[in-house]
């Protein structure tokens, strides 16, 4: 009899790639504005924003907002979900968090957003990344991959620039 221990002497090749081999998502927007104005239009007013009805733990009617080092949406009847840890804060430049909506840090992933002067404005370039920390990372990867898009574009609206 095997032992229920025991393993090949190498994986195929096929189960080799894991959340590990998973690239991250780089997504960037241009805002016709200064750098300062679109990292507080990011961070200062995101219910004004952001696709709540769309991308959000307790849907339409609920407040998403950055305090002190969480990023936080409030349910209209008060509940709260936390959506990330932030532990890098560098205004007007950028922020990193551990992100887990609807989830637990345990299963976190990361996000850095960062801000740059180009011409016409300033570039918003959002990294999502640490696949491996998600519960289960290709379908989380996928998953943002279809709902960073949309966020970003209601920011780029809500900043006054055009949407392609």
């Amino acid at each position: 009899m095997e032992s229920l221990f025991s393993h090949p002497e190498s994986e195929p090749e096929s189960t080799q790639q894991g959340s590990n081999d998973l690239e991250p998502l780089i997504i960037a927007v241009v805002v016709p504005t200064n750098v300062s104005h679109a990292f507080q239009g990011f961070t200062d007013h995101p219910h004004l924003w952001w696709p709540l009805e769309q991308e959000s733990v307790f849907g339409a009617g609920s407040h998403v907002e950055f305090e002190e080092n969480l990023i936080l949406e409030t349910a209209e009847d008060g509940r709260t979900s936390v959506w990330g840890t932030i532990d890098d804060w560098q205004p007007p430049l950028s922020f990193h968090a551990s992100w887990y909506p609807a989830s637990t840090p345990l299963w976190s992933t990361e996000i850095r957003v960062a801000f740059r002067a180009v011409d016409g404005g300033t570039e918003v370039r959002l990294i999502h990344d640490g696949w491996e920390g998600a519960e289960d990372p290709a379908a989380s990867r996928e998953s943002y991959a279809e709902g960073w898009p949309r966020v970003l574009e209601r920011y780029v609206r809500f900043m006054g620039g055009a949407v392609a």
